[in-house]
């Protein structure tokens, strides 16, 4: 018995490397780059928020969080899935993160007093801005962000000032 000299490998196992080795058309490229730098844009908008005030979550995990959410769906779309089964990835990502908000807050001595779930609420809004930023219209995860970064700046500001005159 000879064995032959080259490895001959089928057809279909061939094309699917090529397939997943093969860059995509600019246009195609330039696309699913956009979106991913405007998720991690975005994120940063919120992230500088959050680290200013020396929160847990700050810059680079909201970075993260946006452009892991946005990979995942871009991934999703390009990889030709059908809206359901992105539907439920979308599912994923929201699960995933609400875990990932939960090890941020923290409940203190006190019953009433919890920290944390303003940190949490962002990291989850960082998310779905990722998501938008990846599957949506653009308008919409720049939309988000604006909101979310008024809430957490100049209302987080205010609401301080509050807290501060209701305590004395």
């Amino acid at each position: 018995m000879t064995l032959p000299n080259t490895l001959s490998l089928p057809a279909t196992l061939v094309e699917s490397a090529q397939s997943l080795l093969a860059f995509p058309e600019a246009s195609e490229w330039s696309a699913a780059m956009a979106r991913l730098l405007l998720a991690a844009v975005l994120g940063a908008v919120l992230g500088v928020t959050r680290q200013h005030l020396h929160k847990a979550a700050g810059l680079r995990t909201h970075m993260l969080v946006a452009l892991g959410s946005a990979v995942t769906v871009v991934t999703a779309s390009h990889a030709g899935m059908s809206s359901a089964d992105t539907s439920r990835i979308i599912q994923g990502v929201v699960a995933g993160i609400g875990f990932l908000g939960a090890g941020t807050i923290l409940k203190a001595d006190s019953e009433q007093h919890v920290q944390g779930l303003t940190t949490a609420a962002s990291v989850w809004t960082t998310a779905a801005i990722g998501v938008a930023a990846g599957i949506a219209p653009l308008w919409l995860p720049v939309a988000g962000a604006a909101l979310a970064w008024f809430i957490l700046g100049p209302l987080g500001v205010m609401e301080r000032r509050l807290q501060k005159t209701s305590d004395k």
